[in-house]
């Protein structure tokens, strides 16, 4: 396993090691003690997340205020652009964000520990996006971000097509640091 550390603080790109033929390939997409000592500590997953989606949807920022998870999260179908915004006030990457593509074709696998808003665009036809979270999702405990927030200021790579966005994350507030993990 190859492990890089992006421009933000404790956020981490992990590429397994394939191994392939003219049959196929293989690869271990998660082993547990090789993702700790990747990482530097004891991290435990409670739940597997699936989701497809279809081209242009973006999906985020997200993430939990009280109960906050940490997310490996990996595309198995498709690719998207990932992006992850550390909220920790305490942090010397506060506001920054990373972006990433992630795809079915370079098995590239995104570590946010726990204090990261978290989304994602998908640019195929449909991607399945696959993520293991540190704590339960906590329904009344979710909170989101607007994802054209200028203060942010992520730049996605839209082309000018405008995403496809739910209720819920078309209504989401803009950047608010009180709303930041200390």
């Amino acid at each position: 396993m190859k492990v890089t550390q992006t421009p933000l603080a404790d956020l981490l790109v992990i590429e397994p090691q394939r191994f392939g033929d003219q049959r196929g390939f293989f690869l271990e997409s998660f082993n547990q003690r090789d993702f700790n000592r990747a990482v530097g500590s004891e991290v435990s997953f409670v739940q597997d997340n699936h989701s497809r989606s279809a081209r242009g949807v973006l999906r985020g920022l997200h993430y939990q205020f009280t109960a906050p998870q940490g997310k490996l999260v990996r595309v198995t179908d498709g690719s998207v652009f990932d992006v992850a915004v550390d909220l920790r006030r305490s942090s010397p990457t506060f506001k920054q964000w990373y972006g990433i593509e992630l795809s079915a074709s370079n098995f590239k696998q995104l570590w946010l520990p726990a204090g990261f808003a978290h989304g994602f665009l998908v640019l195929s036809d449909s991607a399945d996006f696959l993520y293991k979270t540190t704590d339960y999702y906590q329904p009344t405990d979710e909170r989101a971000i607007r994802w054209d927030d200028p203060t942010l200021a992520v730049e996605w790579p839209l082309a000018g097509v405008a995403p496809n966005l739910s209720a819920k994350d078309s209504a989401a507030p803009l950047f608010d640091v009180e709303r930041c993990y200390p």
